[in-house]
């Protein structure tokens, strides 16, 4: 095990390294107390100057071992992690020729226990990862093919089980409700405070707490592939993160531990000053640097997956702060996906049958949206008496009734039975007729309904620099340019193939924009791809546009969208600095070891100052994790007609 730094990327401490880690400590105590026990005999003993220098050489030759071992690894696998094992083995090497005794223990125990500082430091996030996990670790009751339940530990569940969930309980892997309903604490998962209300058809995830009722879920993904489980394997992959000048510094470590030596040698032949040729070579350790993206990268994952938002890695945590337009999905994405009546233009007021009612008796006989959407109009009223049913596909429905032949459908479809009418001008998604025999009663516009808080999204977005909005859809221009209207999006391209959406976005990027785009359908992978970074809505998108996205929100949300970019840019200020603390601490620190200006113990100091920066660092990319960034609640969005 290195005795500074942490290696990026790992999971919490294995059993082999928590002993490593425990005997390094036992060796650093061991060598304070032969220290001690030598400063005893040294100024408490006449004579005892003797007996004194053997305890100290004890205490450095016990110290030696595992700072030598580390050296030994690091020459077999070159990094920043093994340049620092080498600076220090070649310091405390440099000690013993000198005859420093003192320097040669005390160097290897203050980085021994700078080590254990940092390592509690990092595991504070990587317990975090731990905990994650734990969240979906115990067992299940999985229903059987007789009816019967077993008990399972959540390891062996797999997809299409179904299990049942009790109040109390966390839902164990990603699924769909069968039987039930009940409220969830999703708060682990996508952020959101306030309970969520499932029922059947309900997409419920891993690690959230079932608060009443009984539930039955099939389950769909388990394991790395749930929700859970992504946030889990991004949290591990952000602490192998390395920015640019961890990835120049390591292709030119050969150089850079030549230039640290030759600086070395060239200070003890200037000054003849010990302690200032060890000293450089410890304050040249690049330990802050390497701890620099890791801990940055941990947090900021960890603060996004908390607010709901799973970003696939820190490249993307980055560009995400530089967009600069934006490129959306209509369907799905700015609205919710389903029909509803806009309003209703009656064309005939002759006594008869409620029209409402007749509308909704004849959508219940069809599984059309466009149907279902009309269906809901009898709300709890009995629906009236159909015979003769006849659905033409796509087109509409037509069946008799005590009144006569009724007919729900498109214009298409009234112009073909010869029903004589004059089309309105299309200011909806879709335009329905009834007629009832032969005469045309009303026209039913019906329209996909934007989300609740898709204005404030677009607006926020505007305020972080996003003024360039696109709104791309596969609709129809007259579906498509209200909506935009009402969002403050100025531009729209309608009835668009994948391939032109691609094209658009390909143009985006051609007039020097770095355009953020976001769909959930499949008609959408291809321009999630191409974005500088595309964001897909996971909680119903497709499995292709979430394969294609680098941002996944598992938040409904919309206005998360405006939070992943806020983050980004607190995460690259704090990267930033970080970067710049570990540089110029480094540079600094090495220049004033070279120049003899750490004082007779210069070696010592220049690893107290050493770790010390480490911490800095640490502290800095843990002030992240305050990041909170509340939704306030919306007001419910006006009822339709």
């Amino acid at each position: 095990m290195s005795l500074c730094c942490t290696p990026g990327g790992k999971d919490l401490l294995s059993p082999a390294e928590q002993q490593g880690l425990r005997r390094q400590l036992l060796l650093a105590m061991s060598a304070v107390g032969l220290l001690l026990l030598a400063a005893c005999w040294q100024f408490g003993v006449d004579n005892g100057s003797a007996l004194a220098q053997w305890l100290t050489a004890a205490a450095a030759l016990l110290m030696a071992g595992p700072a030598l071992r580390a050296a030994w690894r690091s020459l077999q696998h070159p990094d920043l992690h093994g340049m620092t094992d080498l600076l220090v083995a070649l310091a405390i090497i440099g000690a013993w020729a000198c005859g420093d005794l003192l320097s040669a223990a005390l160097l290897p125990i203050l980085m021994v226990l700078g080590h254990v500082l940092e390592e509690r430091s990092l595991l504070g996030s990587q317990e975090a990862i731990q905990a994650l996990s734990t969240l979906t670790r115990s067992r299940s009751r999985r229903l059987l093919a007789d009816g019967s339940y077993e008990d399972i530990d959540n390891s062996q569940l797999r997809s299409g089980d179904c299990v049942e969930v009790r109040a109390g309980d966390r839902i164990p892997a990603d699924g769909m409700v069968r039987q039930g309903h009940s409220s969830l604490d999703t708060s682990a998962i996508t952020g959101e405070s306030l309970p969520q209300d499932v029922t059947v058809g309900s997409q419920v995830y891993a690690g959230a707490v079932n608060l009443q009722g009984l539930l039955l879920v099939e389950i769909s993904q388990v394991g790395e592939q749930s929700a859970l489980g992504r946030i889990t394997a991004l949290m591990r992959e952000a602490e192998m993160a390395k920015p640019p000048i961890t990835r120049l510094v390591e292709g030119h470590a050969g150089a850079y531990l030549g230039l640290v030596l030759a600086l070395a040698a060239l200070s003890w032949f200037i000054s003849r000053d010990t302690q200032a040729m060890l000293a450089v070579l410890v304050a040249a350790c690049p330990c802050a640097l390497v701890l620099a993206t890791p801990a940055a990268a941990v947090a900021g994952v960890a603060v996004a997956a908390r607010h709901g938002i799973l970003i696939r890695g820190t490249a993307f945590l980055e560009e995400l702060a530089d967009v600069s337009s934006l490129v959306i999905d209509k369907t799905g994405t700015l609205t919710s996906g389903q029909l509803s009546l806009q309003r209703v233009e009656l064309l005939d007021v002759t006594p008869g049958p409620d029209i409402h009612l007749l509308a909704a008796s004849l959508g219940a006989s069809s599984s059309h949206p466009v149907s279902r959407a009309l269906a809901a109009l009898a709300d709890t009223q009995p629906l009236l008496p159909l015979t003769a049913v006849q659905e033409m596909a796509g087109m509409g429905l037509q069946a008799d009734t005590a009144w006569g032949q009724a007919v729900l459908g498109r214009p298409a479809l009234l112009q073909q039975m010869g029903i004589s009418h004059l089309p309105p001008a299309r200011g909806a998604a879709s335009l329905v007729g009834l007629a009832l025999d032969g005469r045309l009663l009303a026209w039913f516009h019906l329209a996909d309904t934007p989300r609740p808080e898709a204005a404030e999204a677009m607006r926020q977005l505007r305020q972080l620099g996003l003024q360039r909005q696109l709104l791309l859809t596969g609709d129809h221009a007259a579906a498509a340019e209200p909506l935009a209207q009402a969002l403050g999006i100025e531009r729209v391209v309608a009835q668009v193939l994948p391939a032109g959406k691609l094209a658009a976005v390909q143009a985006e990027i051609s007039a020097a924009y770095r355009p953020l785009v976001v769909g959930d359908g499949i008609n959408d992978s291809l321009a999630l791809k191409a974005g500088a970074v595309g964001i897909a809505m996971g909680a119903n998108a497709a499995d292709i546009a979430v394969a294609a996205a680098d941002v996944v929100l598992i938040s409904k949300d919309l206005r998360r969208l405006a939070t992943a970019i806020r983050l980004s840019r607190q995460c690259r200020r704090t990267l930033t600095f970080n970067v710049a603390l570990g540089l110029g601490w480094t540079g600094l620190l090495t220049l004033l070891a070279a120049l003899g200006l750490l004082g007779s113990a210069g070696v010592l100091l220049a690893a107290l100052l050493h770790n010390l920066s480490s911490l800095l660092v640490m502290a800095n990319a843990g002030r992240l994790l305050r990041f909170q960034d509340s939704l306030p609640t919306l007001a419910a969005p006006p009822g339709t007609i």
